[in-house]
């Protein structure tokens, strides 16, 4: 029992409250401890653990409670994200799982970071579906929809292009000029 470890909370990757965990040396005795998420198992403390798993029980209904209401707001979640582009149309840098984070939190849903699903950052216009893995596994997605920027580069050049097609044509009224 010299190496293990009562949390005192849940910790990512490594356990839930109440649980009898080993980890390394340095991690316990840089992190877990001097933090008090963790206890030294010992025999004292492993009585305290009956009464952490209860406390972790009660709190993992209300997590997973929470948890569904957040993914049945997210189900008509429609959000956007402004982004400059170049001429061609590719994004000045890209949309990342913080910027995520902080358009939700913009329409009152708070999230954390390592709850969204992305492999790669976002770096395409259009609309994309983003997963997430909300507290005790609850699975949720919302669409976002990523805009090109009023006066960016390639709206410009859109709307140049309309003015030319329309200064081809030529008009009926005009004679030509002889010379």
């Amino acid at each position: 029992m010299k190496n293990q470890l009562l949390l005192l909370e849940d910790i990512h990757n490594v356990g839930r409250k109440g649980d009898l965990v080993r980890v390394k040396p340095g991690y316990a005795r840089n992190f877990l401890l001097p933090q008090q998420k963790a206890l030294v198992a010992d025999k004292s403390v492993v009585k305290i653990q009956a009464r952490l798993k209860e406390e972790r029980a009660k709190q993992s209904i209300l997590d997973k409670k929470d948890s569904e209401d957040i993914a049945q707001k997210l189900r008509t979640t429609v959000v956007t994200q402004i982004v400059k582009v170049d001429a061609e149309g590719h994004m000045y840098g890209s949309v990342t799982a913080k910027d995520l984070v902080d358009l939700l939190q913009a329409e009152g849903i708070s999230i954390e970071r390592r709850m969204v699903s992305l492999e790669h950052p976002i770096r395409q216009i259009g609309v994309h579906t983003v997963n997430l893995k909300l507290k005790e596994g609850v699975q949720a997605h919302f669409n976002l929809k990523v805009e090109p920027e009023e006066g960016s580069a390639v709206l410009t050049q859109q709307k140049e292009t309309k003015v030319e097609v329309k200064e081809e044509a030529p008009s009926e009224d005009v004679e030509p000029e002889d010379s």
